[in-house]
């Protein structure tokens, strides 16, 4: 199938609007193929890494991305960072014995980034590859049964994920607060200094492991907010299709203070990495690219 055929069957498939064809070729498609022509000739998997706020798209992406490569003949594999959060019962005893806001899932400390790691190796040598898998609704890591079995060795790995390839804040960054979360239930700093303190540290073994890195922005920190909101809308919707609870989605309130977690980082993103990627695709907010830079 060719690749204009592949983005039909893709967004025939997936439910998506039709015009969702024309940003494909002029956004997926051109990634695709930057993506093949950077892993030609390795002897190794090639690690692209996305950085994306929330709810700009990633996992669209990232699928139709992996079809695009698997329709060139790349044996293609991805994981998400959000597959790799620690388990609700990691982060209730982080929160118990360092500090309360750890107990929520997204920033950085909050992840396995050994299991990370470990997946990267696997899916570099011959192997059945079990990859990970978070469940969100119910705010911990899917059963093994539920991860997705893989037969490695593959020649790409898209890992995509919200602060990929992000670098620590300067120190005197961390002195002000930049919402009400971070000034009544962090007023000493504690919390945002020891993600820091992790992005400095044990996810740089993670971050060096990304041979390309792609980012993408969103115009403000509100518009992230907006997208969040459409994902959670859209987590309800598939609960009740599927028989489950769709209270297990967040409310409004819920989301607010949720989305609070991941302000600093996102903000501190979109100004320090875009000069930094390989490519780089700034949004609107109806996440269409109104720059890119490296394609």
């Amino acid at each position: 199938m060719t690749g204009d055929g592949e983005i039909a069957a893709f967004v025939a498939q997936a439910g998506l609007p039709a015009r969702f064809a024309d940003l494909a070729a002029r956004l997926h498609a051109p990634l695709a193929a930057r993506i093949a022509q950077a892993a030609a000739g390795r002897n190794e998997p090639l690690v692209v890494g996305l950085c994306g706020p929330q709810g700009a798209g990633k996992s669209t992406l990232v699928a139709l991305v992996t079809r695009l490569l698997r329709g060139r003949g790349l044996k293609t594999a991805n994981l998400s960072l959000d597959d790799l959060y620690l388990t609700r019962a990691e982060r209730l005893a982080l929160g118990q014995a360092v500090h309360p806001l750890l107990r929520t899932r997204g920033v950085p400390g909050t992840h396995d980034i050994g299991l990370g790691l470990g997946v990267l190796d696997a899916l570099a040598r011959p192997a059945r590859v079990l990859l990970p898998r978070f469940d969100k609704a119910v705010d911990d890591r899917a059963p093994v049964a539920d991860f997705e079995c893989f037969e490695a060795p593959v020649e790409v790995i898209l890992l995509e994920g919200w602060c990929l390839g992000a670098r620590a804040q300067p120190e005197a960054a961390l002195v002000e607060p930049v919402n009400t979360l971070e000034r009544d239930e962090d007023p000493a700093g504690l919390w945002r200094r020891r993600a820091n303190a992790a992005l400095a540290g044990p996810y740089r073994a993670l971050f060096d492991r990304i041979d390309l890195l792609v980012v993408m922005t969103a115009p403000d920190f509100a518009t992230v907010r907006a997208w969040r909101g459409q994902q959670e809308q859209r987590l309800r919707e598939d609960l009740a299709a599927h028989g489950r609870d769709p209270a297990l989605a967040m409310d409004d309130a819920a989301l607010d203070r949720f989305v609070a977690h991941y302000q600093r980082l996102t903000e501190w993103i979109a100004c320090d990495l875009p000069s930094r990627a390989d490519i780089a695709i700034r949004l609107d907010a109806n996440r269409e690219p109104v720059e890119t830079r490296g394609l």
